[in-house]
C-alpha cells in the first residue's frame, strides 16, 4: 500500500507565462496592445537564425532541447542565446535551468494562438 498522494494540478503563473495573443484576423480589428505583442512574436520569427533555433526546439525529440543540442546554426554561442531570450521574451519559448544547462521548449498556447490568428473563416 502507498502513502503517497496525487497533486492537483495548477495554472501555471509568473513572468514566464505567456497569454495567447489575439483573435482571428477575420473576427475584428486588434487594438493596439494586440497589434503589439502579435507584432513582437512576428518579429522575433523573422529573423533566419531565430526561425531555425525555434524549428529546432520544436521538432527536438520530446518537445524540448537543451541549448548544448541546438547551438549548430552558423553563429557564435552568445549569439545563439541572444537568439533564444528574443524567443522568450517574445513569449515562443519557455525555458528550464537544469544544472548547468538551459532546457528550452516550444509555448503550445502561444503557437496555437498564432495557427489561430492565420485562420481564416
Amino acid at each position: 500500500m502507498s502513502n503517497a498522494k496525487a497533486l492537483p494540478l495548477l495554472e501555471p503563473e509568473g513572468p514566464d507565462v505567456v497569454a495567447p495573443c489575439c483573435p482571428p484576423l477575420s473576427e475584428r480589428p486588434f487594438t493596439a496592445e494586440e497589434a503589439e505583442r502579435t507584432a513582437r512574436m512576428f518579429k522575433a520569427l523573422g529573423d533566419p537564425v531565430r526561425l531555425r533555433l525555434f524549428s529546432a526546439v520544436a521538432s527536438h525529440e520530446g518537445g524540448e532541447a537543451c541549448v548544448c543540442d541546438i547551438s549548430d546554426v552558423g553563429v557564435s554561442q552568445p549569439t545563439v542565446s541572444h537568439h533564444l531570450k528574443k524567443l522568450k521574451e517574445a513569449g515562443l519559448l519557455t525555458s528550464e535551468r537544469r544544472g548547468t544547462w538551459v532546457y528550452y521548449r516550444v509555448e503550445p498556447s502561444v503557437v496555437a494562438a498564432m495557427g489561430q490568428l492565420l485562420a481564416v473563416r
